[in-house]
């Protein structure tokens, strides 16, 4: 029984929604309780990260109990624009402990691989961008992984969404600059495409409020009209610890 992904992104997140745990692990990282799960279905399995509801610590700034859901939005936006940044998320009712988030777990990649530093740029430009559409408070290096592929994927998205500005981002450095071309094309071709934005709006509305998500398309119509990435404080906009 071999894993699923990297692979087809619907039959992934079909299984994380659906599939069997079969094991559970607890995994000792931050302040928030996280698992690592096995899933099974139709002779296919996965590994999943399991963020239940109840193990999230109650933020000031965040209604309690939606941080999974926050985990789950960030890759309904990232899978809109095509970047393939995030990787498989779905926010399941029915987990071992509750409500919560399940995550295609990324494994590390060969030891003596060595990244193409030209495609990692780039891929971190589009995670920055990412990361202002989504308006991510939390943005470590601990959050930026290699697949296998060595291709760049980013995790840790509960900090997000929030209607006020709260980017803090080790990726500060950026601030000012212009986007990349690419990521300007894709930007401006999903907000012009109405049946695309509508799907993925609706998509968030399941998991954000209103206020939320229209935040959000106001982040994405500013980020489209400026080019460029917002200039940060540099104290406030990085985050706090790695």
């Amino acid at each position: 029984m071999g894993e699923v992904w990297p692979g087809d992104a619907e039959e992934t997140e079909a299984i994380l929604a659906r599939g069997e745990v079969t094991e559970i692990a607890e995994v000792v990282a931050g302040s928030n309780r996280v698992f690592q799960v096995r899933l099974e279905m139709d002779g296919k399995s996965l590994t999943a990260v399991y963020k239940p509801a109840r193990g999230e610590r109650p933020l000031w700034d965040f209604p309690p109990h939606t941080l999974y859901r926050r985990e789950a939005a960030t890759y309904v936006v990232d899978k809109a624009l095509g970047w393939g940044l995030v990787p498989p998320t779905v926010a399941r009712r029915d987990g071992p402990l509750g409500p919560g988030s399940m995550q295609a777990w990324v494994a590390e990649p060969p030891e003596d691989a060595a990244p193409d530093r030209l495609q990692l740029e780039e891929e971190l430009r589009r995670l920055a961008a990412l990361d202002v559409l989504v308006n991510n408070g939390d943005r470590k290096a601990a959050h930026l992984l290699l697949d296998p592929g060595l291709h760049l994927r980013g995790i840790d998205h509960g900090v997000t969404f929030s209607p006020e500005f709260k980017l803090r981002t080790v990726l500060a450095d950026l601030g000012g600059e212009r986007l990349p071309a690419a990521a300007m094309a894709d930007l401006t071709s999903l907000l012009g495409d109405r049946r695309r934005l509508g799907a993925l709006e609706a998509g968030l509305l399941r998991l954000l409020d209103q206020e939320e998500v229209a935040a959000f398309r106001r982040r994405a119509l500013e980020l489209r009209r400026s080019g460029r990435y917002p200039l940060l404080d540099p104290f406030w906009g990085r985050p706090f610890g790695r």
